[in-house]
Formats: C-alpha cells, sequence, structure tokens
C-alpha cells in the first residue's frame, strides 16, 4: 500500500541522515554493503553446489543455515 511505501521512505530518509551525521558517505556505504551481500551470496551458492543440493529446493531455514555458515567463515 502506498502508507507503507511512504513510511518506508521515510525510514531510509532518517537513515541516510543518520549516516551523514556519522560522517559517513551513504553511497559507498550502500556499495560495500551490496558487494558484502554478494559475496556472501555467490559463497553459500557455491557451498550449496558442494552439497549438491538445489537453492529452490531448500527450505528457508536450510539457506539461513548455510548464509551463517559463510558469516562466521568470513570472520
Amino acid at each position: 500500500p502506498e502508507s507503507i511505501q511512504e513510511e518506508a521512505g521515510d525510514l531510509l530518509f532518517a537513515a541516510v541522515n543518520v549516516i551523514r551525521m556519522l560522517k559517513v558517505n551513504p553511497e559507498l556505504a550502500l556499495d560495500r554493503a551490496n558487494e558484502k551481500f554478494l559475496r556472501r551470496f555467490g559463497e553459500m551458492e557455491k557451498l550449496i553446489t558442494q552439497d549438491e543440493k538445489v537453492m529452490s529446493d531448500m527450505q528457508l531455514s536450510e539457506l539461513d543455515s548455510y548464509w551463517e555458515l559463510v558469516k562466521k567463515f568470513e570472520k
């Protein structure tokens, strides 16, 4: 609904303002977050393929387990 979309926009606007107050470039921060997501997702796909599974056949809880595993390996 339009009201939810408007509230979501307000939330994003507020988040960008907080980020700017912290002297961080919001666009750069978003770019880095996107890169991190893509890297993690790619690693998750590799692990799933190695385990001879198909993502579209998996439950969300199982996908979450792979996601957490990838995050753990990154640290």
